[in-house]
């Protein structure tokens, strides 16, 4: 009986096109324990970069045919159970983490959380960042999303972004080239953000602390933080509250599943203990769906989904 031969993994033949490369990239790697829902299925390979360099000559020598995502703490993110085609790269936090301030400016490195980002700038005596404490990702995605809470969004304070492009050349862009929507912005296709500078204003740090504690607070008390979950689900439609509209569709403790919108705020769906990723999506879809025929106002998912079903 004729032998067959196994298949080489993506991630195998990537690496041996790159014998440079100083990160590791692995075949088949689970995401689901990289995203807050912990749901979803495999990357077909998963990069970690070294550092800037090593991520330039991977994107250099990387065929222009494979798909490229990005994943950073994951809060923000449904990875579907079929798991991501292509490359998933995650940038580290020892090499892309880094915050430091200067003058009214703070620098920080694309995988530096938000909430350290807030911290560093209360630490500075630097005002108008602190809305960065109440959102649980990195700046990586804030940039790419607009992050904002509490009245403050990135597009607020952000100054400049660096990066590298999906041909491996390293970019710095200015606000205006960001064109930032609401919970959007519009980087070249494929660009890969490593760091950002934003502007405060010099304030006293106990007022800044304050303003934090109320953000932290509001947290605690309006959101269901300590489940599996992923943050604000839809946009607020223009004029309106998502979650409002959620709940007078009737979806407050929905359930799809395993699956559930949350009852302390409708605009959080959770992962009770044994939800897919078809579970949390299909629920949102309902919760879509209910809105619409109620109010007649399509909802648009603030979540990004990754994957294939």
């Amino acid at each position: 009986m004729p032998m067959t031969e196994t298949p080489i993994s993506l991630a195998a033949r990537l690496a041996a096109l790159m014998p440079e490369l100083r990160g590791r990239i692995l075949a088949d790697q689970p995401l689901g324990p990289f995203t807050w829902f912990r749901v979803g299925g495999p990357a077909e390979a998963l990069f970690t970069p070294a550092d800037e360099a090593d991520l330039a000559y991977f994107l250099k020598c990387l065929p222009a045919d494979v798909p490229v995502q990005t994943l950073g703490v994951g809060s923000n993110m449904i990875v579907r159970d079929g798991g991501v085609p292509g490359v998933v790269i995650r940038l580290p936090a020892k090499a892309f983490g880094q915050v430091s301030a200067e003058g009214t400016r703070i620098t920080a490195g694309a995988a530096a959380l938000d909430k350290r980002v807030a911290e560093a700038a209360a630490a500075a005596g630097l005002g108008g960042l602190e809305f960065y404490h109440g959102i649980p990702g990195t700046i990586g995605g804030a940039i790419i999303m607009n992050a904002g809470a509490n009245g403050g969004e990135t597009k607020d304070v952000l100054v400049s972004a660096s990066g590298v492009s999906r041909d491996g050349e390293f970019r710095t862009l200015s606000h205006a080239d960001l064109a930032f929507a609401y919970r959007s912005s519009h980087p070249p296709q494929g660009f890969i953000f490593t760091g950002a500078v934003f502007e405060g204003r010099p304030e006293a740090p106990d007022v800044i602390r304050a303003r934090m504690d109320a953000v932290q607070q509001h947290r605690e008390t309006a959101q269901p933080i300590r489940e599996k979950t992923g943050g604000s689900t839809f946009k607020n439609p223009p004029g309106h509250s998502a979650w409002k509209l959620i709940d007078a569709a009737g979806c407050r403790g929905l359930r799809k599943g395993g699956a559930q919108v949350s009852e302390m705020h409708c605009n959080f769906l959770i992962n009770t203990g044994d939800a897919t990723a078809a579970d949390i999506e299909a629920l949102g879809e309902e919760v879509r769906a209910r809105v619409k025929a109620q109010s007649g106002i399509d909802l648009h998912w603030e979540i990004k989904r990754l994957g294939k079903s």
